[in-house]
């Protein structure tokens, strides 16, 4: 035991002037403890490459089954496939690979804010609240003053480097806000959502801390959903939609007004038209709420840049910086996908995220880029029944010998269904013999009827290439994903 705690105290570090110093909440953590020994016992075993830019790229809701389903989906979508199920995902083919333990401190089975919480600061912490640690009450700001966690962002920020948040999801909502902000609530977004306690303690909700940062720290690049936690509420956001801010503050102007060569965009004409030679800080709102799924963008009237695009207009802003760079990636529809019980939606963002992360391989030079792609948490998504090589992943089930499979109330079902959710069946089962199960707005059966589909609580995946890659291995809690970028970019957080 001396030994493991000799180790562990090795492991840690008083940063130097010009970082960022960890807190000792976060340090004293056993989460954070135990998960730097776990890197420092693996890098006694290899090289001690370092990596000079890191992309992290999260599958929101993006478990082992919507893997396989989206590899499926994709593949029979290519000519030549012999049925998709030979598909790979780009990123499946990276050469390191572990599982992910996504518990939460209080929850079997998790949510967003505390496993990306866990990803970005090393530390595992409560259901609900991020980058504070679980001794916060959620929604008491009182709580959380003096239990913030330091994020990835932040030691990047520390260290001189440029680092970067996308999301299709709301930029607000709770995966990519644990990135740069400290809150124990995450549908603090904007202000008129504090309680009168987190006023009077001064916390402050999630868009002003995105913005409100000093440049030294800002963020690089912040593109997503969620304008209208930006906005006053006396400004409307498109179709009368509303702003949400009651502070009056129009925190785009703050951003274009406090930050050099800055530039704020909403639709997909000025995304394109922005110049990433000249521009330093980049914000981008591109819905009122959430982006819209991949499989109805290009129905969309406003225009919204794909997930591909704004990752790699993100890479060419970013790689600016000869000290390097830290972007993290969401692809956050997959999870509302489904959330609604509708697998076509969820399956195609699946298969943006797999094209956003090949088009950052082909943007980045693999000797300096480390690459990781996970999820924070999967879904109770199932692949059944005894369907033949290439049946249609949406479809129903034909048996090998090409009939249709039916269950013992004699009507056909579909290979993909959920434990849970919206498509729950009551009473007596639809035959959906006449009905296309491939049509992107059909919800799948499901056994336990619920308004919203749920998280499950099995492990995900973790892929990696590029330098530091080969700490990913065997099965690790989530929290050490933090450790492996920390190493990996020599970030400060801990010393090996």
């Amino acid at each position: 035991m001396k030994i493991v705690a000799a180790l562990v105290s090795c492991s840690l570090v008083t940063i130097t002037a010009n970082a960022a110093v960890l807190p000792t909440n976060q340090t004293d953590s056993e989460w954070f403890k135990s998960s730097a020994l776990k890197v420092t016992e693996k890098t006694q075993q290899v090289n001690k490459e370092k990596a000079k830019n890191v992309i992290l790229f999260v599958g929101d809701g993006m478990g082992i089954s919507t893997l396989t389903a989206a590899r499926i989906f994709q593949g029979q979508q290519i000519e030549g496939n012999m049925g998709g199920e030979e598909n790979f995902l780009s990123f499946e083919q990276f050469p390191h690979t572990a599982l992910v333990k996504t518990y939460n401190t209080n929850q079997q089975t998790p949510d967003s804010a505390g496993t990306m919480t866990a990803m970005v600061t090393g530390v595992k912490s409560k259901a609900g609240v991020l980058s504070v640690s679980d001794t916060s009450l959620r929604a008491n700001c009182l709580s959380s003053k003096g239990n913030e966690l330091t994020t990835l962002v932040d030691l990047a920020n520390a260290k001189g480097l440029s680092t970067g948040v996308v999301s299709t999801a709301r930029i607000t909502h709770a995966t990519p806000a644990a990135a740069y902000s400290s809150t124990p609530e995450r549908g603090w977004e904007a202000d008129s959502n504090l309680p009168a306690e987190a006023i009077t303690n001064e916390c402050k909700d999630i868009a002003y801390q995105l913005v409100m940062r000093d440049e030294d720290n800002a963020l690089t690049v912040a593109l997503g959903g969620g304008r209208r936690n930006f906005i006053p509420d006396t400004i409307t956001d498109g179709e009368d939609k509303k702003g949400r801010r009651s502070d009056g503050v129009d925190l785009t102007k703050s951003w274009t007004d406090n930050l050099s060569n800055a530039a704020y965009v909403w639709d997909k004409t000025g995304f394109d038209a922005i110049d990433t030679a000249s521009t330093e800080h980049l914000l981008g709102l591109f819905n009122s709420s959430h982006m819209e799924y991949e499989a109805d963008r290009m129905d969309d009237t406003a225009g919204e840049p794909s997930l591909t695009e704004m990752t790699t207009k993100s890479i060419d802003i970013l790689k600016k910086n000869d000290q390097g760079y830290l972007l993290i990636v969401e692809s956050g529809r997959i999870d509302h996908g489904h959330h609604a019980g509708n697998a076509h939606r969820a399956l195609m963002d699946a298969v943006e995220l797999s094209n956003a992360v090949q088009a950052a391989i082909d943007s980045t030079d693999p000797e300096e880029t480390l690459i990781m792609v996970t999820a924070d948490h999967s879904h109770v998504f199932t692949i059944a029944g005894y369907p033949k090589r290439g049946n249609p992943i949406l479809g129903l089930v034909h048996n090998v010998d090409g009939n249709v499979a039916t269950a013992k109330d004699g009507k056909p079902y579909t290979t993909l269904g959920y434990t849970n959710g919206p498509g729950a069946v009551v009473g007596l089962r639809d035959d959906l013999s006449s009905v296309d199960t491939q049509e992107k707005s059909f919800k799948q059966q499901a056994l336990i009827p619920m308004g919203s589909e749920t998280h499950a609580g099995e492990d995900i995946s973790l892929h990696a290439t590029g330098p530091g890659s080969h700490l990913v291995q065997g099965v690790i809690e989530q929290n050490v994903i933090f450790h492996i970028i920390n190493q990996a970019q020599s970030l400060g957080g801990t010393k090996y």
